[in-house]
């Protein structure tokens, strides 16, 4: 980015045209964006780290997204506590399986987006809107996905239209997928989505919903070697975000810590996990 002689950025820095920060960068900047890097020939996914499961889950007037901390490099444990749940605006959260370093990059080039656009149009977009945003941020790192760095984000937010929540999955070439109360994506999905579909109910609270993602975490971690349970022996649990009408929060970690541990507790009783409600 350089300056005239006068020291003032060029007149399209300032006024940029269209809503979209990702237009924007395109025409000024475009090796930034994801997928326009060239990475040379082969199959890298076993080189760099990768993300593993994450869970999300709806409750009365709100939903609940929840990662775990491990990220791995083919047999490798590459970092026991990795973030992988973040705010994406006040409204909505999003995370991420898979690559991490371009996860990461996503959701900040995802903020940003959605940052530009409020500040331009002096509003924010529509839950679906946001969650077409992402569609074509994933859609631009085709080509990494193609050389093995594949990005799978779950994203989730409050809508005001139903005064709930909504949760939206992708696959690799950014197609986009609205999920009826409960999805989780990653190496232990199909784990998790089972211990979800065991415990999950449409009136489960707002703390009783984090406990649901919990278990399927746990529940994920006891069959899928990629993916971090609780690490009690360090205390590091997963990242819990919540987003209802008061916007986004990260439930703190002395409250995580209080239903990993009544979780735990029970795991001891009956190490396969909490029984299905009833049928009758």
């Amino acid at each position: 980015m350089t300056s005239d002689a006068s020291g003032r950025l060029p007149e399209a820095f300032l006024t940029p045209g269209g809503s979209s920060f990702m237009d924007f960068l395109a025409g000024h900047a475009p090796d930034l964006l994801p997928g326009r890097r060239s990475l040379g020939q082969g199959d890298l996914s076993s080189e760099v780290p990768h993300g593993t499961t994450i869970v999300a889950a709806t409750f009365p007037g709100g939903v609940i997204m929840a990662g775990d901390r491990r990220a791995t490099m083919g047999n490798i444990i590459a970092q026991r506590d990795i973030e992988k749940v973040f705010p994406a605006d006040e409204y909505s959260a999003v995370a991420f399986a898979g690559s991490a370093g371009f996860g990461i990059e996503m959701v900040r080039l995802f903020q940003v987006e959605l940052e530009h656009y409020e500040k331009l149009e002096g509003a924010t977009l529509s839950l679906d809107g946001k969650a077409n945003r992402l569609s074509a941020l994933i859609r631009g790192n085709l080509p990494m996905a193609m050389q093995g760095l594949t990005v799978v984000p779950l994203f989730a937010g409050y809508d005001p239209d139903i005064k709930g929540g909504r949760i939206f999955s992708y696959d690799p070439t950014g197609g986009r997928y609205e999920e009826t109360h409960f999805y989780s994506v990653g190496s232990g999905s199909l784990f998790a989505r089972g211990a979800l579909k065991k415990l999950y109910r449409e009136d489960l609270s707002e703390t009783d919903c984090a406990t649901v993602a919990i278990q399927s975490l746990i529940d994920a971690a006891d069959d899928d070697s990629a993916t971090g349970g609780p690490d009690m022996l360090r205390r590091i649990f997963p990242v819990i975000g919540v987003v209802t009408v008061d916007g986004y929060r990260r439930l703190p970690e002395d409250e995580v810590a209080a239903l990993v541990d009544a979780a735990w507790a029970q795991r001891h009783e009956r190490p396969d996990g909490p029984a299905a409600a009833s049928l009758t």
